[in-house]
C-alpha cells in the first residue's frame, strides 16, 4: 500500500521555531500505517515523540525529533493520480 507522507518542520536543526515552514510531501510503501511511520522514521535516522495517532481510513500523525530538529508526519493512503503528482514535483 502506498501512503502520501505531510512532514512538516516544528524546529529547525538548533531547536528554533520555524513558522510558516512548507510542508514535505513523499510517497512511503508499507503494509500497514503503522509500518509506514516505522519506514519514515528510521529512514530519518529519528525517534517518535509520544504516541502515534491513528485515525480511520488508514491515516495517522505521529511527531518525530531527529537531533534537535522536531516535525509532523501525517499519513494517508494515496491515490495512483495523487502519486504521480507527488512524485513529480521532488
Amino acid at each position: 500500500m502506498r501512503f502520501r507522507v505531510e512532514q512538516l518542520a516544528l524546529t529547525d536543526e538548533k531547536g528554533k521555531v520555524q513558522p510558516g515552514q512548507r510542508p514535505r510531501f513523499y510517497v512511503q510503501e508499507a503494509e500497514t500505517v503503522d509500518d509506514a511511520v516505522r519506514a519514515c522514521v528510521a529512514e530519518n535516522d529519528a525517534v517518535l515523540v509520544g504516541e502515534v495517532l491513528r485515525l480511520p481510513g488508514f491515516q495517522a500523525v505521529a511527531t518525530v525529533r531527529r537531533d534537535q530538529m522536531v516535525y509532523t508526519l501525517q499519513l494517508g493512503p494515496v491515490s495512483d493520480r495523487l502519486d504521480q503528482i507527488i512524485r513529480s514535483s521532488d
